[in-house]
């Protein structure tokens, strides 16, 4: 970034570690459950974010970066350049893999590069979550939690099978790039997410109550592996 940001307008400090949820929503969600005084950060385009104390007592900021990977991109790029370094996706997914329930939590140890964003931006076929922050999360994570590889993609609905997608725990929409960017700009990175869906026998959706729940381990699990 080689001036001041564009897309964000920050309205309070930013913290240097960040959870990116990708709906507006669920930012708020996150921040009223894990911050004390959360205070608006931005609220520009309707990607609401916030800065609160965490529960060590250190700034946490909490950021929407939206659907798909070319805002998450713009996103994380401005954040960076006002001094994010180290960010957490923290989202939902699908998935077609047996033994994974509706809920679970999935910890991303890399992301096969299935969308147009993150190939844009010279990613390889697969490309790597940060070991140190990925480990992190599984330890706040805990038993039950499933980790490995996962598929990004452009398409939510009509999305076709990937050719390297064999074995993938889930597919979404924007660790791909996150990971890049990461890369790119020296920063660290780490995802996790929790299933809303399941595609095995048939289509199975995470209940909007249940959905609350998992997004706040989710969110749980993601500010623990940054204190």
């Amino acid at each position: 970034m080689t001036t001041g940001p564009i897309h964000i307008q920050p309205t309070a400090p930013l913290a240097e570690r960040v959870l990116l949820p990708g709906d507006p929503g669920r930012a708020l969600m996150l921040a009223q459950s894990l911050l004390t005084e959360p205070k608006m950060f931005n609220h520009h385009r309707g990607l609401w974010g916030y800065t609160g104390a965490a529960a060590d007592g250190e700034p946490m900021t909490v950021q929407a970066t939206g659907m798909g990977g070319p805002s998450a991109a713009i996103v994380i790029e401005e954040l960076v350049g006002l001094g994010a370094r180290r960010l957490v996706r923290v989202g939902t997914c699908g998935t077609t893999a047996p033994g994974i329930a509706l809920g679970d939590l999935i910890i991303a140890r890399e992301a096969i590069a299935g969308d147009g964003t993150s190939r844009a931006l010279g990613a390889p076929e697969r490309v790597a979550a940060d070991p140190e922050l990925t480990a992190a999360l599984e330890r706040a994570a805990g038993d039950g939690a499933h980790t490995g590889t996962i598929l990004t993609t452009d398409l939510f609905y009509r999305a076709r099978p990937h050719p390297a997608a064999d074995g993938a725990l889930a597919v979404e929409m924007e660790a791909a790039t996150l990971f890049r960017l990461a890369q790119l700009l020296g920063v660290r990175a780490g995802c996790v997410l929790a299933v809303s869906d399941v595609r095995v026998d048939e289509h199975e959706r995470i209940a909007d109550d249940a959905l609350a729940s998992a997004a706040e381990r989710l969110g749980r699990a993601a500010a623990g592996a940054l204190l």
